[in-house]
């Protein structure tokens, strides 16, 4: 069994647990669940952020602890100050140390919210929702086409984007007219390997008409343009701010040299 089947397995009962301790009403009646969400993709678009969704994580099963001494609501509102287009939050606590209550933290700053999760199970979307995030990750290797569809169909009448993550041509075989982002996840789940080439390989395929984000194994100023120069809109980026010691200064002085080389 690989990292990925034992991420899967493993959420399927923390998820039906979860359902035994606050039923879909109840998230109903969660103060956020109601509060309209922002847009990912008009952050996306928008020519004064920077078109990287900045992620919040603790750890990982590749890399093991990144940084748990950093403040959640101190990074993600740093991120949000310089530019961020988008806050990715992990939620999974047995793999990568996060929450739901880090996500409810990082609801203090005024951009979207990704919830960064293995998503199994309509329940989770209502989650999403309840606990304030604006927008879902639907990664197809874990999904069937019916689920991708159903979920997606779900997550827009709450209001909420779907960004629908592929690793290979195969998986585009599963988009579906409801996902609102596509994005090319350049890490491996099955060996946690990164490699940025596999957004380039896969450029050309991806659905025209939809924003596209490349994710995971970008490092630097120039992965992003090149990834521009490709047709993406938006970049995932965690790991290369978490691993500072300050990852908001870290991520402010990408962004200045990002925006310098933009020039």
């Amino acid at each position: 069994m690989n990292i990925l089947e034992k991420i899967v397995a493993y959420k399927k009962s923390e998820v039906e647990a979860a359902k035994k301790t606050k039923s879909q009403a109840a998230l109903e009646l969660l103060p956020q669940f109601g509060v309209p969400a922002y847009s990912l993709k008009r952050f996306l678009l928008d020519a004064s952020r920077t078109g990287i969704i900045a992620e919040f994580k603790r750890q990982s099963p590749s890399k093991g602890i990144i940084n748990n001494t950093s403040d959640v609501l101190e990074v993600t509102s740093a991120y949000a100050a310089n530019g961020a287009a988008g806050l990715s939050v992990l939620t999974d606590a047995t793999f990568f140390g996060g929450s739901i209550d880090d996500m409810i933290a990082a609801r203090m700053a005024s951009v979207p919210i990704l919830r960064k999760e293995f998503i199994i199970d309509e329940y989770q979307v209502w989650e999403a929702k309840a606990y304030g995030a604006d927008a879902i990750l639907l990664i197809a290797a874990i999904l069937t086409k019916e689920q991708i569809q159903n979920f997606s169909l779900k997550a827009m009448e709450l209001g909420l984007e779907v960004i629908l993550e592929v690793h290979d041509e195969t998986e585009l075989e599963k988009f579906t007219d409801a996902i609102d982002i596509i994005g090319v996840n350049n890490r491996n789940l099955k060996t946690f390997e990164t490699d940025i080439e596999q957004s380039a390989r896969l450029a050309a395929l991806l659905p025209p008409g939809r924003i596209k984000i490349s994710e995971s194994g970008l490092s630097n100023v120039r992965d992003i343009l090149y990834l521009k120069s490709l047709g993406f809109n938006g970049f995932l980026m965690g790991e290369t701010f978490m691993k500072e010691a300050d990852p908001g200064l870290a991520f402010m002085k990408f962004a200045d040299e990002l925006n310098k080389a933009q020039l």
